[in-house]
């Protein structure tokens, strides 16, 4: 199930790309180069992503065939020759949990590196990692169950805190890149907005001889909004004048049943791209 996640993951972004190209097609030949040359990218991307990413699952695979003969011969873990084959396959495990880690974070690496941007991707390279995480959880209930006859495998020791060590420390990376991609997020989709009086505007230092100024405004005065959850802003005012630039066809301004302007942003994207700052002028 997860190769076909996977797969399907790969086939969506191949295909969004080959869609791109059949329904942009333009007569220039240059052009059709060009998209062929981003589609062949995408491609090969693509391809690389997913040769690792079946290198990681056969790795698992091969740790589930080890713990199942480790479990076959574990009631006989006292028999030298069993508790021999038993510590080989145990190694086995150990050293192909640290090989998947390391191609994990690889497969992260080419993803972020790479011109592809897909939620499914990340989706599924999580999926790996939850995967690497609860075969981990299982080779310590495994061990645990070993030493309960005796079963030494010392040698392991050192590897097993280095891989607790290792996925430690990709929990804090992964959290520490979601509260960054939270906060860049949070960013993008902030705005400021004001209304008030030309003479408070003045007084504020917003405006000067008519004109908005390019400053560093006091933003205790500004109100701070998401620009994604912000689409109505009631002006209490009869008379209402935008004076920061925001394309036209974004916004309307409407008349309530006082008589009063209220703003409607119609389209966020369009309203918000010239700036992130709204001054409107009332009386």
């Amino acid at each position: 199930m997860k190769k076909l996640f996977f797969m399907a993951a790969l086939a969506s972004m191949l295909a969004a790309c080959d869609g791109g190209m059949n329904g942009g097609a333009s007569s220039s030949d240059r052009e059709r180069d060009s998209l062929r040359s981003v589609i062949d990218r995408k491609d090969e991307e693509l391809n690389d992503l997913m040769g690792t990413f079946n290198e990681i699952q056969q790795g698992f695979d091969l740790i589930n065939e080890a713990e199942g003969r480790v479990n076959m011969m574990r009631s006989n873990a006292e028999n030298n020759s069993f508790a021999q084959n038993i510590r080989e396959n145990m190694t086995f495990i150990q050293e192909t949990l640290l090989e998947n880690k390391r191609k994990i974070q690889e497969l992260q690496n080419k993803l972020k590196a790479s011109t592809i941007s897909s939620s499914k991707l990340k989706e599924a390279i999580s999926k790996l990692t939850t995967q690497l995480n609860e075969k981990n959880a299982e080779l310590e209930t495994l061990r645990a169950q070993l030493a309960e006859k005796n079963l030494v495998i010392g040698e392991l020791d050192s590897t097993l805190n280095m891989l607790k060590d290792e996925n430690a420390k990709i929990k804090l990376e992964q959290e520490e890149t979601a509260a960054i991609a939270k906060n860049q997020d949070a960013q993008l989709n902030t705005a400021w907005y004001v209304f008030g009086t030309s003479k408070e505007l003045k007084e504020q230092g917003i405006l000067k001889k008519g004109e908005v100024l390019n400053g560093d405004y006091n933003k205790d005065y500004l109100t701070k909004i998401d620009i994604r959850k912000v689409s109505v802003i009631p002006l209490q005012s009869k008379s209402a004048e935008l004076l920061t630039n925001h394309p036209a066809g974004s916004y309307t301004l409407l008349k309530d049943s006082k008589g009063e302007y209220t703003l409607r942003i119609t389209d966020a994207a369009k309203f918000w791209s010239v700036s992130k700052y709204l001054v409107v002028k009332v009386k």
